[in-house]
């Protein structure tokens, strides 16, 4: 319950205040262009995010400011636009992201406004607005103290007061390097906090988790967090698990379920190219078909959509706070 709960808070992303502005069909072309966002289709994403980002919602304004960027490959004058108006609602998410923008179009133009905020003004309001809420204890903002100043010690209480995503990046440093530490007390640090973050609900450090299981020779608790994985919708482990469930090839002990592993290699074609896994599953499903019978197959199809029904979607994960 824990890990699906937050899942569902990394898939959608919305607040309750939110909802309040919005009407429903708002609502699910939010919802939708979220789902989009998180599969990486940017592009497949902007026309839902623009309805609720139109009726004035800080959030999905941010996501299109995100995926404008991500489309251009730069700040955008339109990616600019919708990050400016979640800033000016408080979205610290954005206020960094406007801080972190170096080459604006309107400054290469020389043309800018003139009540138009600079970057490290920006920073600095968010800096402001953070640090009261992060200094009263409050976990994700601790997390964006850190983004802001790069201080350590805020990603350190953000991971302590158990923000999954802080944890995660508290292992992926020790990982690569970070401080000094005897080789048998970095490896316990790594494996602290992505079993922290695991259990916080993190699909990827539910991986990195499992890997470290895996080396320790912990069949068992890796198959567990791989299976972990695969129902809070991370894609890449949506197709590893259904393919280990079909045995295609049985790398490690999965139980053997054709329908089930068939099905969950199925329902990543609605990626339709989001992640780069197209290719992989074309691949897969012709060579797990080969062992069904033509009756298994739709079975297997039926069971695709019961699954997308009853499960989170099918999401990469990105970081919120992309480069």
């Amino acid at each position: 319950m824990k890990a699906s709960l937050f899942s569902g808070l990394l898939i959608w992303t919305i607040s309750v205040n939110a909802y309040a502005q919005l009407t429903r069909d708002q609502i699910s072309a939010k919802h939708e262009g979220l789902i989009l966002h998180n599969q990486l289709k940017a592009v497949s994403a902007i026309p839902f995010l623009t309805v609720a980002a139109e009726a004035g919602d800080h959030e999905a304004q941010y996501f299109l400011g995100e995926s404008f960027r991500k489309k251009n490959h730069y700040m955008s004058a339109e990616a600019h636009k919708w990050y400016e108006a979640a800033a000016t609602q408080g979205d610290l998410y954005a206020m960094i992201q406007l801080g972190r923008s170096k080459n604006d179009i309107c400054d290469l133009k020389n043309d800018c406004p003139k009540d138009q905020k600079k970057p490290v003004e920006w920073l600095n309001e968010a800096r402001d607005l953070a640090k009261p809420k992060a200094d009263a204890g409050d976990a994700e903002t601790m997390y964006v103290m850190y983004e802001l100043t790069l201080e350590k010690n805020w990603l350190e209480k953000s991971a302590s007061a158990g923000f999954a995503l802080a944890q995660y990046w508290m292992a992926v440093g020790y990982k690569q390097g970070d401080e000094f530490f005897l080789p048998c007390k970095r490896t316990e640090a790594i494996e602290k906090w992505f079993k922290a973050s695991a259990e916080g609900g993190y699909p990827k450090s539910m991986m990195e988790y499992a890997a470290i299981l895996y080396e320790k020779g912990d069949m068992d608790g890796f198959r567990h967090w791989n299976e972990q994985a695969a129902l809070a919708g991370y894609a890449s482990t949506v197709y590893g698990y259904g393919s280990d469930l079909a045995h295609e090839p049985d790398k490690y002990g999965s139980p053997f379920d054709i329908i089930k592993g068939y099905a969950l290699v199925y329902s990543l074609r609605e990626l339709d190219g989001g992640g780069g896994i197209q290719a992989r599953v074309e691949s897969k499903l012709p060579k797990i078909a080969e062992k069904m019978t033509p009756e298994q197959i739709i079975e297997a199809k039926e069971f695709a959509q019961k699954w997308k029904i009853t499960h989170p979607p099918l999401s990469f994960f990105p970081d919120k706070l992309s480069r």
